[in-house]
């Protein structure tokens, strides 16, 4: 038998400028770039993803107290994957198969079956979709509710930006986000705050400097189509990179990997989030899929990263 990258099949895209590899492994996004410059900081062939990177988290973003949730009159425990933090974190589906659609030129799909399991007792069947094009890369996730109960449902994304070798610390970070979310040690929120007179304050591109981030913001901006963009800058090259969210995303968390000595303040992660983390506790902008037939049963996010 052959043998395969950890991350099984590779599946390239391309169109204008613009080349993404997809994998199997978690429909995750390992690499993407334009006109040979890496607009991710992803992972290589050989190897397995890092820090989440390129994985979507799914159905939901962040963590989870103690894996443990109540919904629709049950209580439920989710296995623990962060056990230093005791924690159930970054959903069901990052390491799973999926399995490839769809795959043109420009775009492909892959999809994946939840099913219904301790702690998440739900058949909820998860597709995304990778396209490339002038405007860079477009990502569409989407789920469909196939159970007889509503379902509680959020989604999230694990990019990691970058615009060079970095660190991070000289390039500009423009951030349309007006709240923060504050956390405890376990990196569970306990309030918010607004970015008003802190650190925390990108709504006007200025550097990193030595700003550690691992927050959640919300309160997004929105421009005339509904985008909020947030954007890096290499100042000494003029280098940028992009990602923008529509609505339901209405968090992005921000994170420079500083408790990571091998890949510390590397890259930037730019995560999409519809929800909070322990949106499954605290309800805070989780969504609920409606029973399978009825109106509400699916759910689609779309965002993108480009090179502008």
């Amino acid at each position: 038998m052959p043998v395969l990258p950890p991350s099984g099949t590779q599946l390239t895209i391309a169109a204008d400028g613009y080349e993404a590899v997809v994998t199997e492994s978690g429909g995750a996004l390992r690499t993407l770039t334009h006109e040979g410059r890496d607009l991710v900081d992803g992972f290589g062939e050989d190897e397995m993803s890092g820090g989440g990177r390129g994985q979507l988290l799914v159905p939901w973003p962040n963590r989870v107290r103690d894996g443990k949730y109540t919904f629709g009159g049950r209580d439920l425990q989710l296995p623990l994957t962060e056990p230093k933090r005791s924690n159930a974190s970054h959903g069901l589906a990052r390491w799973a198969a999926w399995t490839p659609g769809e795959h043109a030129a420009d775009r492909v799909s892959l999809h994946y079956r939840v099913m219904a399991q301790t702690g998440y007792p739900w058949l909820v069947d998860l597709t995304v979709t990778y396209a490339v094009g002038t405007d860079g890369l477009t990502v569409t996730q989407t789920a469909a509710n196939r159970s007889a109960d509503p379902a509680p449902y959020a989604c999230g994304a694990h990019p990691y930006l970058t615009v060079g070798d970095g660190p991070v610390d000289s390039w500009e970070l423009l951030l349309p986000a007006a709240t923060r979310s504050v956390t405890d040690d376990r990196l569970i929120p306990v309030g918010s705050e607004p970015v008003d007179g802190t650190a925390y304050d990108f709504r006007e591109a200025r550097a990193l400097g030595d700003v550690a981030l691992n927050h959640g913001f919300t309160d997004l901006e929105r421009d005339a189509d509904g985008r909020t963009t947030v954007a890096l800058r290499d100042p000494a090259s003029g280098r940028r990179t992009s990602l923008w969210v529509t609505d339901p995303v209405r968090w992005v968390l921000l994170y420079t990997a500083d408790d990571v000595p091998a890949s510390a303040r590397r890259s930037l992660a730019v995560e999409p989030m519809t929800a909070n983390a322990d949106a499954f506790r605290s309800g805070e902008d989780l969504l609920v899929l409606a029973p399978a037939g009825e109106d509400g049963d699916t759910v689609s996010v779309t965002w993108g990263i480009s090179a502008g």
